[in-house]
């Protein structure tokens, strides 16, 4: 079985902690949760440090500060109803999975949330492979009903991986 995840490790922290196999198990959650063949899709997650990530968000976002996950879909998926479903891709074959694109988490920020909301580190980072998944298939959080149809989307996903809501 192909991966869904391939994992670039810029910092070995995230090696020692086991981001592959988290980010796998998480991505399968959440594609199975949508109704999406796993095998038909992959994506890069790149496990960083805050340097890298605050470079990314200069760069990309214009905000030249640390950010605990950033995404970059291959393409635009959003609703254009604020609330409505994205557009949820076709799959390819599993020997040429359709890409979603790509997700960078940065190990300190990820850490000092963790310890500031008193979970474990690896449901926090669960929670974020999530999150980062659902922007690379369109769903956002910048309006209202966007925000409310992505966040009941992540804490379904998380409760199939045995985590709780992380906004209650």
């Amino acid at each position: 079985m192909e991966p869904l995840v391939d994992i670039v490790v810029e910092d070995a922290r995230w090696e020692a902690f086991g981001l592959e196999s988290l980010a796998e198990r998480a991505c399968r959650a959440a594609a199975e949760e949508l109704g999406l063949p796993p095998e038909g899709f992959v994506l890069c997650l790149m496990g960083c440090d805050d340097a890298r990530i605050a470079a990314l968000n200069a760069d990309f976002r214009g905000k030249p500060r640390p950010t605990n996950v950033l995404s970059w879909p291959s393409e635009e998926r959003g609703a254009e109803g604020d609330g409505d479903m994205p557009d949820l891709p076709e799959p390819g074959r599993p020997d040429d999975p359709e890409e979603l694109g790509d997700i960078a988490i940065a190990w300190e920020t990820c850490a000092r949330e963790a310890a500031e909301q008193g979970k474990p580190m690896a449901d926090h980072v669960t929670h974020l492979v999530v999150h980062g998944l659902l922007h690379l298939l369109g769903y956002d959080h910048v309006r209202e009903r966007d925000a409310a149809l992505m966040e009941g989307t992540e804490v379904r996903i998380l409760a199939q991986l045995g985590l709780s809501d992380p906004y209650s």
